[in-house]
């Protein structure tokens, strides 16, 4: 094989984004005999129009709920709406056997809301703007036997 082109780009095509996620989850089933990697989504749909307003999405995998990017529109926060997609996130978590989630925020987005159901601050790391910070949690799913 020659020597293959490296490239940085802020538009990797869908498939580029495919093969490296592919790519890795067959490794990991290769050393663990673990194939259960599945997205995960709770959305939040306009009731009239049926377009998705708003949700969860992340994945399971090996044990672990990742939850990777959530978003509530705003004139609907406070009114439990985020509190219901957090519960039924974990809950799918718990049913595909998850023991543990985990997920970050930062630190002016949600923090206090995930503290208040039951989320473990486990690392926080200084980004931008300066004050801010990526704060990381974890939750566990299926209390200890």
């Amino acid at each position: 094989m020659s020597t293959p082109h490296i490239i940085v780009t802020d538009a990797p095509e869908a498939a580029d984004l495919a093969l490296i996620s592919d790519g890795l989850d067959q490794f990991n089933v290769d050393v663990s005999g673990i194939k259960d990697r599945r997205p995960l989504a709770v959305l939040i749909k306009d009731p009239e129009t049926r377009e998705t307003i708003g949700g969860v999405t992340g994945r399971t995998s090996m044990g672990l709920l990742f939850l990777d990017v959530f978003f509530v529109p705003e004139a609907l926060r406070g009114a439990g709406i985020g509190s219901q997609v957090l519960q039924m996130a974990e809950a799918e978590g718990r049913r595909r056997g998850c023991r543990t989630a985990v997920l970050y925020t930062i630190s002016f987005q949600a923090p206090e809301f995930y503290r208040k159901h039951g989320w473990r601050e486990f690392g926080a790391i200084p980004c931008d703007p300066p004050g801010t910070s990526r704060v990381f949690f974890t939750k566990e799913l299926i209390p200890a036997a």
